[in-house]
């Protein structure tokens, strides 16, 4: 019988955002006695969890949900069984959806606002679970708890309709005190829609998931009962004594409490006793102030007859002076992350051991900040930040992308002439009177940011309110900022597309330019400070060039600092068809529409190990940086935003070409303060006199002691001073030291001509020529050819992902990857030395296009080895206007699997990613130099390097770059083609070599952070410009 709907359905009213539900209030549980509710241990509280395994039954339509099912008597015996939490697609249960911007459904809302949500394909889930009830509950008030439910849910408890919830990633709460049995089995029935009006305000950059996804409680309060707390804290001018300020709501009769603050020991601060007012103040002479470098937490303990409560307290205060941010009356800078909850088998459902090694991971990487992009973390994040330290910006569950998409396609074309930021700006202007400038939608945007506050006011770690994410600007932003300063007035408020800081209390921005933030921060018109709440996006290889925002960020007192986007790549783990393992991206489910892999963006892989990325950004923003120094001194400054460097220990030691000698412990002066320099001067050291040649002296700072995140000697940063720099050496002494090497007498090389090829014959080798083409196609020594393809010059490499909008682009437009060498012709003589020379013209070139590198390669040949010079020239119209490298590519046989070199390492390194890899005499295999990015694309580089051996165990061939910067190798078992023809890593296995890939670069264009932001600096970019470039190889 088909159903007929007699009113518009709850999920589909913007008028009913919620029924029944509880008023917000914060995060605590209660306890029977204080000793219990110190270890803040919920299953030690009056709380019962209804996590586990709930029958199951899922729908394509809201209309054909089962009828009565929220009946005790109904049978769900031939359900499916479902884990709670969780995210029904994860278990089998529909399908995973990516999209970056756009809504996965048909939209419709009304010029009036009003929305509408299509029935067919919104998904709906029932959900059905039998639990019980102590019997010391019967007389009690009790609630029925969830902490996240995606998108929209109905709940019955006993077969009766408890009540209506919307807000994916807030909580909700009931009172169920009536409706309890504590004889019998109690039955609770969710019907949970994957869709409502409010996914039109849940846009975010993440996979559309359903389900129950957090934890559901089951609590027991006393009839009369605590039920919210508020505390503040607030600092005397001096920033000495505070005054933490508490309220406290009561349901039922207000009740006398007796009130403790203990300190980080549990030892008594100020006792206060028998209070019968709902507000309190007590006063705290010189408490420890909590910071994100000294996370001093105190516990507020509030008792009644039948309940305690306790609470983390963080003494603190955040103010802008002067337009410069300032905690505890001293400037920070937030070195930061933003971070999606994700979990590569679980989705938003994420263990606590798991978010517990994610916050471990970004503190010994030098993080102190997270901005929970875009909506509200589970409470046990906000709890571990609070211990460990970090700040956080807390993100209201508000995102409205979509809609710019929708007018962006509708711009005409009297608007082409709108460029890049000009053209999404005019986009989100006209895309706020969607839900962001429509009254209708004024309480629906309220509620969140009521939500939001109302849960995580306690928290030290929360520094700012954010309104939300990329919902445009207008009236309801507003409202809300009103009303969080009407409630809690201690802390600013963010949110980044208020573009010129109208209402909210400092600028933001998104992927901006140094020059940019620099010329914010020089105009005398700025007022307010400008924080990057995303930046240097971390998409792939990269990113490049971090180092100059952080420099900015500690010059210009208006910049607060950033949040690299983001911590980790959302890859889903699956199975393709052969039931290899790997991680999904957009499209990988048959998901239309998606974005792809824009949702691999991350300083973590998806297993959340870290990306060469993510090393780099530690070494950028450590907070110790060595920045001069000698043989016996180090110049050093503190970045810290309070902390001095007493709690740190020095150690150097001399590394070289070649050559490692040990060193010792430096002291560090006492008391040095926050933005201070100082000098550490060395004992006993070493004199650069006596380095053999290029020299550096390596500094390490690490922790004396253990802290909460880290063990004793762990490394916070690290330096290298240039002792002895490295000398180019000429061709002529290069050749001279060859022979040398080889024999103190000349010898001379046969050249024999024959059919199509010319044979060299030297002592030990014998190189042949292609005429041909003009390849050197053959280098047999002692009896074995060590090449397997002739080394060809080559100005392309595989794109990464900030490569492929960008540079990357134009690189592909003018044929770039399909260029090929075409012969010229070839000629040779004996030198008057002695050497043989043998000169090659080519044309390099692409198809369908005229223009050319047009180059000149000499080859000189020695008893060791050869000198390969390539002389190359530009020409011709449409030449684009960067190169991707400029080097040679050729293979060599698989017994070839040792690498060592000197140079930068261990790590991979490019021209603007690079000073996270220090100067030292490196060694790995072939396969250890490969990273294996998730889209597979160019990587396994190391540049500014000296020289490089390859080996078989038998037989070794040594690369070596004359010029001052030295140059850069990879090698691996992939193609470039192979690189850039996969799309994850199962498919790229198939295209491995048994021949190692090897690469010699005279240099690489930069990385950048074009996958979404600026592209490769000018200074890193490679120019299209005539170049000489040369390599030894012996």
């Amino acid at each position: 019988m088909p159903v007929v709907l007699a009113t518009q359905p709850d999920w589909n009213n913007l008028k009913v955002l919620q029924k029944n539900r509880l008023p917000h209030r914060s995060y605590f549980f209660s306890y029977r006695n204080e000793e219990d509710a110190l270890t803040y241990n919920e299953n030690l509280s009056t709380a019962i969890s209804l996590n586990g395994t709930w029958k199951f039954q899922l729908v394509d339509n809201p209309l054909d949900s089962p009828m009565d099912f929220q009946s005790p008597s109904f049978d769900t015996t031939t359900w499916a069984n479902i884990v709670v939490p969780g995210m029904w697609q994860l278990q089998g249960f529909g399908q995973p959806q990516y999209t970056n911007t756009v809504f996965p459904f048909s939209v419709s809302v009304e010029s009036d606002g009003t929305p509408s949500i299509p029935f067919e394909g919104n998904y709906t889930g029932s959900y059905v679970r039998k639990f019980s009830v102590p019997s010391e509950w019967q007389g009690s008030s009790a609630r029925l708890r969830f902490e996240g439910v995606d998108s929209a849910f109905h709940v019955f408890c006993n077969g009766k309709e408890v009540g209506y919830s919307q807000g994916s990633r807030n909580p909700s709460e009931f009172d169920v005190s009536s409706l309890l049995h504590f004889n019998s089995e109690n039955t609770i029935a969710v019907r949970v829609y994957q869709f409502c009006d409010g996914s039109y305000i849940e846009d975010q950059d993440q996979w559309w998931l359903s389900g129950i996804f957090r934890d559901v409680w089951l609590i027991s309060f006393p009839v009369n009962h605590i039920a919210d707390i508020q505390i503040q804290t607030h600092l005397d001018k001096n920033l000495h004594d505070a005054i933490l300020t508490t309220k406290v709501t009561f349901i039922g009769s207000c009740i006398p409490l007796i009130i403790k603050l203990l300190d980080q020991s549990k030892s008594l601060v100020v006792p206060k006793e028998n209070l019968t007012t709902a507000s309190f103040a007590l006063s705290v002479p010189n408490p420890l102030k909590w910071t994100a470098e000294t996370p001093h937490l105190y516990h507020l303990v509030v008792c009644t007859p039948e309940q305690t409560i306790a609470i983390r307290v963080g003494f603190r205060t955040a103010e802008l002076k002067d337009g410069v941010f300032m905690v505890n009356g001293q400037p920070v800078i937030f070195r930061g992350t933003n971070r999606h909850e994700h979990h590569p088998e679980f989705g938003r459902n994420v263990p606590y051991d798991f978010l517990r090694a994610d916050l471990l991971l970004m503190k010994k990487h030098n993080i102190n900040a997270i901005r929970t992009s875009h909506y509200p973390n589970h409470p046990r994040l906000y709890h571990l930040a609070d211990e460990l330290g970090l700040w956080v910006i807390d993100e209201a569950d508000l995102e409205a992308h979509g809609f710019a998409d929708i007018e962006e396609a509708a711009l005409g074309p009297d608007k082409n002439v709108l460029k890049g930021k000009e053209r999404q700006n005019y986009s989100y202007d006209l895309a706020a009177k969607w839900t962001t400038d429509s009254p209708a939608w004024e309480e629906a945007y309220v509620d969140r940011a009521r939500q939001l506050v109302s849960r995580d006011k306690n928290h030290p770690c929360v520094i700012f309110w954010s309104l939300g994410n990329e919902a445009f600007y207008g009236r309801n932003f507003q409202a809300m900022y009103d009303w969080i300063k009407s409630y809690d007035s201690t802390r600013l408020v963010h949110y980044e597309a208020d573009r010129k800081a109208q209402t909210v209390d400092v600028l933001s921005q998104m992927y901006s330019s140094v020059d940019t933030i620099i010329a914010y921060a020089e105009d005398p018109t700025s007022s307010k400070p400008l924080v990057l709440c995303e930046y240097i996006h971390a998409m792939g290889n990269g990113p490049g060039a971090i180092k100059e925002y952080i420099d900015a960020f500690y010059k210009y007192p208006l910049l607060m600092g950033g949040f690299i986007w983001e911590w980790a790549n959302h890859g889903l783990l699956t199975t393709n068809k052969e039931e290899k393992e790997y991680y999904a991206y957009g499209g990988d489910f048959g998901d239309e529409p998606n974005d792809g892999n824009f949702v691999m963006d991350g300083i973590l892989f998806s297993d959340h190990t870290p990306t060469p990325g993510l090393v780099e950004y530690k070494k950028a923003i450590e907070p110790v940086q060595v920045i001069g120094g000698s043989e016996m001194k180090i110049e050093i400054i503190n970045r810290y935003d309070f902390l001095t460097l007493d709690h740190l220990r020095c150690e150097w030691e001399i590394v070289g070409d070649g050559y490692a000698r040990p060193g010792g412990e430096v002291a560090i002066p006492s008391g040095i303060k926050p933005g201070e320099s100082a000098t550490l001067h060395i004992a006993h050291p070493v004199k650069r006199s006596s380095l053999p040649s290029e020299g550096y002296l390596t500094v390490s700072f690490t922790l004396k002691d253990a802290t909460s995140w880290a063990p004793a000697a762990h490394e916070v940063a690290n330096g290298q001073i240039l002792l002895k720099p490295h000398i180019p050496r000429s061709s002529g002494s290069y050749l001279s030291a060859m022979y040398k090497s080889v024999s103190p007498f000349s010898f001379s090389f046969p050249v024999t001509q024959k059919d199509k090829t010319l044979l060299i014959t030297g002592k030990d080798s014998q190189w042949t020529f292609e005429m041909t083409f003009g390849h050197l196609v053959s280098w047999v020594k002692k009896g074995e050819n060590i090449l397997c393809s002739p080394p060809v010059i080559d100005f392309y490499r595989a794109l990464t992902d900030n490569d492929r909008p960008q540079d990357g682009a134009q690189w592909i437009e003018k044929r770039l990857h399909q260029t090929k060498d075409h012969f010229k012709s070839i000629s040779w003589e004996t030198t008057s030395d002695g050497n043989t020379m043998v000169s090659v013209l080519s044309r390099i070139a692409p198809p369908v296009f005229e223009w050319s590198v047009d180059t000149t390669t000499t080859y000189t040949f020695t008893s060791a080895g050869v000198q390969i010079k390539v002389h190359g020239i530009p020409q011709g119209i449409n030449l684009p206007d960067t190169f991707a490298r400029i080097g040679l590519t050729f293979q060599m046989p698989h017994e070839f699997s040792t690498v060592r070199w000197f140079g930068r390492g261990p790590g991979e390194s490019y021209k603007d990613k690079k000073l996270s890899q220090k100067f030292g005499t490196w060694k790995a295999t072939v396969d250890q130099l490969f990273t294996n990015y998730e889209f597979p694309q160019e990587g396994g580089n190391r540049t500014d390097v000296r020289w490089v051996s390859i080996d078989s165990g038998k037989k070794q061939l040594k690369a070596t770059f004359p010029f001052r910067e030295g140059g850069n190798f990879c090698a691996s078992h992939y193609t470039t083609k192979a690189l850039d023809s996969s799309r994850h890593p199962f498919e790229l296995e198939k295209k491995r070599m048994d021949n190692v890939v090897l690469r010699l670069d005279f240099a690489h264009h930069g990385l950048g952070t074009g996958s979404c932001g600026p592209k490769t600096m000018e200074k890193y970019a490679l120019k299209v410009e005539e170049f000489l470039y040369e390599v030894w190889l012996e």
